[in-house]
């Protein structure tokens, strides 16, 4: 039995610095973007969170990638 796993979907999710706590600490805010091609090459994908937290003028704390993959037995 071999399983298969094809990507069907990416979400690209921001993690922002928003400002801090009366502690100091940061303030974090997620910004999520759907729909985005699951071929798409992580240097890529990174040079697009760079320029979409530029627009927002906050400092950007972390990009992440988020597969689905769809799993099924052939």
């Amino acid at each position: 039995m071999a399983v298969i796993a094809n990507k069907v979907d990416t979400v690209l999710r921001l993690k922002l610095i928003t400002g801090d706590d009366g502690s100091g600490n940061p303030v974090y805010a997620f910004r999520s973007y759907n729909n985005i091609k699951p071929a798409a090459i992580n240097e890529d994908l990174y040079a697009v969170a760079v320029a979409l937290a530029g627009l927002t003028g906050l400092p950007l704390n972390g990009v992440f990638r988020n597969d689905t993959e769809l799993l099924y037995n052939v």
